[in-house]
């Protein structure tokens, strides 16, 4: 293990503003607001001072060697990336800032006299009446292409590449998707009291709702998925066909497997639920949810209830009981052949927590993130609390402990690649980058 001291900094204190990490868990950023003044320091090199700057702007780039964010000289806000001032505007939606997927592009919405425009390296859109905050702007995957949803009047409508398309009375809000070959973009429109897709500007069937979150593309970008509301009932659209109707979905359903072929959701009829796959159904349970394809598309797991206890069932083989299963710790390993997740138990008020890797419980603790397995499938990694500090596992070897694991919500906060594994912790105000081989 090999430990570099990256900061030294007060994490608890008041003029600690903001504090943002780069994806690949080797930079660290952070706001200092005292004297009326605020600075970003990156990697502990101070920033120029500004009357502050915005706590929800700060942003790395997905490679981690750029970042932006917006700061206020005045009244008027602009945009700094990499240092390098931006243009100065009458307002900036601070959760606007955006990179393309490649880090080579950068994107914000800006307000100006005429109106409100799209910002992207630095070329202004035509003025729109408004851009929806959640259709703000978005990269194709490829980070050829642009899309967002704007107002004129009192028509919504989506922008791809500059080209308006049809507009409505309203979108679907962090619907506008780009599929993953960045060749066709989705969203959900509202005419009226109805809801549609909207898939390369051509309408699909209207329905009294579309499901939020549900409109998918599927891995090879030719299938489109979706729930929809029929009155009190639920259904599920795949490539336009619909499924029989239903009470209730699962959160996090439909999903297509890697291979495109298979679709999985989890149906409600009366108080039962059941998994439906390629539409076959399967065993009645109180619930099921956390809905995994194996990478290789031939295996398929969740989690399911059963009276108070929950387990995982794995192509119909069911696991071992327990009081409760952690939501997305349900993960198969690169080659489709191991199963981690984790399960808490509780006799009393004693409860421990334990990652099941291939059906075996492992040592309990206090607290457990979410486990990752190594490329090559042959270890398991994971965070875990002892008391009040935090260690990182592997293959049940305990690391060295910290005061805290440095991590963002719904990330486990450790960067694992084909070699050694690394994260940020931090020892009273000190803040160290961890590296450890595999």
């Amino acid at each position: 293990m090999s430990e570099k001291l990256i900061a030294e900094i007060d994490l608890l204190s008041p003029t600690i503003t903001a504090f943002t990490n780069s994806p690949d868990w080797r930079k660290i950023a952070y706001v200092v607001t005292e004297k009326e003044k605020a600075r970003v320091f990156t990697d502990g090199k101070e920033g120029k001072p500004y009357d502050s700057v915005d706590p929800a702007s700060l942003l790395f780039s997905p490679d981690g060697q750029h970042l932006a964010y917006m700061a206020h000289l005045g009244d008027m806000p602009r945009v700094v990336l990499d240092g390098k001032e931006g243009k100065l505007y009458e307002g900036i939606a601070a959760a606007s800032l955006v990179f393309s997927p490649d880090s080579q592009h950068f994107g914000y919405v800006a307000k100006h006299r005429n109106g409100v425009i799209a910002v992207v390296d630095d070329k202004e859109s035509q003025s729109f009446d408004g851009i929806r905050e959640g259709a703000s702007i978005i990269f194709s995957p490829d980070s050829q292409h642009i899309t967002y949803g704007a107002q004129r009047g009192n028509k919504v409508f989506v922008v791809v590449d500059g080209r308006e398309w049809q507009g409505y009375d309203d979108l679907g809000s962090g619907s506008l998707t780009f599929s993953p070959d960045s060749q066709h973009a989705a969203y959900v429109a509202r005419i009226g009291s109805k809801q549609l897709v909207i898939t390369d500007n051509k309408e699909e069937k209207q329905y009294d709702g579309i499901l939020q979150g549900t409109l998918i593309f599927s891995p090879n970008s030719r299938r489109v998925a979706y729930v929809a509301n029929v009155g009190k009932k639920q259904l599920v659209v795949v490539d336009g066909k619909e499924s029989e109707q239903y009470d209730g979905t699962a959160g996090g359903s439909p999903i297509f497997s890697p291979d495109s072929q298979r679709v999985a959701y989890g149906a409600q009829l009366g108080n039962n639920w059941y998994m439906a796959i390629d539409e076959n159904k399967e065993k009645y349970w109180k619930h099921v949810g956390n809905i995994v394809f194996s990478p290789d598309s031939q295996h398929i797991a969740y989690v399911a209830q059963s009276g108070s206890k929950y387990l995982v069932v794995a192509d119909r083989e069911e696991g071992k009981l327990y009081d409760g299963v952690l939501p997305g710790s349900l993960i198969f390993s690169p080659d489709s052949n191991r199963i981690a997740y984790v399960a808490r138990t509780r006799k009393l008020f004693n409860e421990k927590i334990v990652v099941v890797i291939d059906g075996k419980d492992g040592k309990p603790y206090h607290g457990i993130g979410i486990p990752i397995f190594s490329p090559n499938s042959q270890h398991v990694i994971y965070g875990a609390t002892v008391g009040n500090k935090n260690i990182v596992i592997m293959d049940g070897n305990e690391g060295k402990p910290f005061d805290s694991i440095l991590r963002r919500k719904n990330e486990t906060g450790i960067f694992v690649s084909v070699d050694h594994f690394h994260y940020l912790a931090l020892e009273g105000n000190q803040i160290y980058y961890v590296e450890e081989s595999i």
